[in-house]
């Protein structure tokens, strides 16, 4: 089989939550643990920092991948869903696995994971397990796809556990409070191994210190040992990455208008990242210190509290050096050396378009924090989700003086565009409608002018489809 091929197979014959939702969703470690073993435990030949959370575990992941690789460290890094291509969820070094190597382990281990009864996710994970087993690893970052307790990723023997944060998301499958939610997360506390929690909240600090001391645990809360002091604005850096960069051509404008049209997507290996400073302060000696880091959104004042206490804990608890040269080099190519796109991702200028993958009410309420410190002088969103979400908590949350086009994602899980109209017009939102995310790109284009916004999201899927 070829790589497309590959693709194909490991979708149709392997249930995917991202495809068709809570259907795929096989919770329990049983199967992704035989399926390991057959593979002979190559989770356990390498050093692992294991993420969970809501909302920022993908940022935080990233982080980390890249001030270990910094550190000069052979460093495995699995994350999901994927945005353009399936090999983004394993890489070394911030490389993709290669084709070859996705091929060759289905066609090794097929009819096992069949057997098995493997998920798609959980099936990914273990090649992830695998690959990095493989390629001689230091060590490994691995994010959980969904929940904690349950989830495949659960097999692992960390050397530290991180939760970010906990809102709620996946209510059907993970509970319908923070408290439930966070208990959840909360299974991937190990025995005796340190776990740290990116913020703190009333309904969800005493599961934690429970968990932690039930597990004898170390338990540190990020924001007890740094505070995120404040930001500036830094230069657009440009370098080589596996990420492309969205070009917007320039046609004859209409009266008043930009005449921008999105003609096609760049294949260019170049990709701008604007680079934001961060001050940190660190609570136990009261010393500052200024990150730059190629992550530009505001939410991720607290991911960065979050990764610079697990690097704490790395190196204090765990005793891997980290010097803050390497911590420093990490942060400021974060997205870079990682290929991480989809984060408040400017794709154009005049008119601005950003995009960003935040797709919950959690998620979605920090992006409009950020909307409303934009300058502009119309807004227009072009907004799409799943079927499986919350709607009803996030329509509340977005600015009733934008332009909607409501869209739908490219995946079978996907709320038709009319649907959602329907459901944000009581709520003061209105628009158009455009049933495919190009299409409704396109549109926005056309309608806005140079000193307009377009923000693109509501789904990682929405996300996915533009880039």
């Amino acid at each position: 089989m070829d790589y497309k091929e590959t693709l194909d197979t490991l979708y149709n014959m392997l249930p995917d939550f991202q495809q068709i939702g809570a259907d795929a969703y096989k919770p329990g470690l049983e199967r992704v643990a035989a399926f390991a073993s057959a593979l002979g435990n190559p989770q356990e030949k390498y050093g692992i920092i294991h993420v969970a959370g809501t909302n920022g575990k993908g940022s935080v992941s990233h982080m980390l991948a890249s001030v270990l690789t910094a550190a000069g460290y052979r460093t495995g890094l699995y994350t999901s869903p994927h945005l353009r291509d399936f090999r983004e969820r394993i890489r070394v070094d911030g490389e993709m696995i290669p084709e070859s190597a996705v091929t060759g382990f289905t066609g090794r281990w097929m009819e096992e994971m069949k057997r098995t009864g493997l998920s798609f996710f959980e099936a990914t994970a273990a090649m992830a397990f695998d690959y990095f087993a493989v390629e001689r690893v230091d060590f490994a970052v691995i994010e959980t796809g969904l929940g904690g307790r349950l989830d495949a990723t659960n097999i692992v023997k960390p050397l530290i556990s991180v939760i970010t944060n906990i809102g709620l998301d996946h209510t059907a499958l993970l509970g319908t409070t923070l408290a439930e939610i966070a208990r959840e997360k909360a299974g991937i506390i190990k025995p005796g191994v340190p776990v740290v929690i990116g913020e703190r909240h009333g309904e969800t600090e005493g599961v934690f210190r429970d968990s932690a001391l039930r597990n004898d645990s170390p338990l540190i809360f990020a924001e007890d040992t740094f505070m995120y002091v404040g930001r500036e604005s830094g230069k657009t850096e440009t370098g080589n990455s596996a990420g492309n960069i969205l070009i917007i051509h320039t046609a004859e404008p209409a009266p008043g208008r930009t005449g921008r049209t999105l003609a096609g997507l760049s294949a260019r290996p170049e990709w701008k990242c604007e680079t934001v400073t961060y001050r940190i302060r660190d609570l136990r000696d009261g010393t500052e210190a200024e990150y730059p880091c190629d992550l530009a959104g505001i939410y991720q004042r607290r991911n960065i509290v979050t990764a610079l206490s697990a690097v704490d804990t790395l190196r204090t608890r765990c005793g891997v050096e980290l010097t803050e040269a390497a911590v420093s080099r990490g942060l400021a190519t974060a997205a870079l050396s990682t290929g991480l796109e989809g984060r408040w991702q400017v794709l154009g200028q005049s008119p601005l378009v950003v995009c960003d993958t935040g797709h919950n009410a959690h998620g979605i309420s920090q992006v409009v924090d950020q909307i409303k410190g934009e300058t502009y002088e119309r807004l227009y969103m072009v907004l799409g989700f799943v079927r499986d979400k919350d709607i009803e908590s996030i329509l509340p949350l977005l600015p009733k003086d934008a332009y909607y086009i409501f869209t739908s994602p490219s995946i079978r899980r996907a709320l038709p565009a009319g649907e959602l109209a329907g459901l944000a017009a009581p709520h003061g939102l209105g628009g158009q409608v455009c049933p495919a995310v190009p299409q409704a790109v396109e549109r926005a284009l056309a309608l806005a002018g140079s000193g307009d916004m377009i923000f693109i999201g509501g789904s990682t899927f929405v996300v996915a489809d533009i880039l």
